[in-house]
């Protein structure tokens, strides 16, 4: 198993921890991974995104032109990283930083309402569990105890308060992603 994801949004979305959390994840799993950020100087407001390979084996280089799933949190992002999935990829986008949704049907497409999830759930700072929780549901890359443990250790110990409930906006991801037709 080996795959090649790229997740990408506004600065502030949380979009470089998600990608490091997930990457952390997988070496909880005991899986080969890289992570690779790449932001503008307006990191807050700018677009950033963050290319995570997760593999059983050995991984020959971090940098891609295609990738097996793409995450996008804003409509800048769809535009430059739908052309760049691989046939019979998946994209995930949130409903609420997409005004043209996705038109390719050699993908399979997938819409997660999060913002919208982590207003009911009064913290916005879930937003990116709950996308990381609908990504696990459809493409079980890593365990959620791997997640777990992937906080621990990237979450200063300050905010260990915060785990349960991030493994909660995991679990809610997973309620709510929905498949385009």
């Amino acid at each position: 198993m080996k795959k090649e994801i790229i997740i990408s949004g506004f600065g502030g979305q949380g979009v470089l921890s998600m990608g490091k959390i997930l990457a952390y994840s997988g070496l909880m799993d005991n899986k080969e991974v890289t992570w690779m950020p790449a932001y503008g100087p307006e990191q807050r407001g700018g677009t950033a995104n963050v290319t995570v390979i997760v593999s059983d084996e050995k991984i020959s280089s971090p940098i891609l032109s295609k990738f097996d799933i793409a995450i996008v949190l804003n409509q800048p992002s769809l535009e430059k990283f739908e052309p760049k999935l691989k046939t019979g990829g998946i994209l995930i986008y949130d409903g609420y930083g997409i005004i043209n949704p996705p038109t390719r049907k050699d993908i399979t497409v997938y819409r997660i309402d999060a913002m919208d999830k982590a207003a009911e759930m009064k913290n916005s700072k879930v937003f990116n569990m709950i996308v990381l929780g609908g990504l696990l549901k459809v493409a079980p890359v890593v365990s959620t105890g791997g997640v777990e443990k992937a906080l621990r250790k990237t979450l200063p110990e300050r905010h260990h308060d915060m785990i349960p409930l991030n493994m909660e906006a995991i679990e809610e991801g997973g309620k709510i992603i929905m498949q385009q037709k």
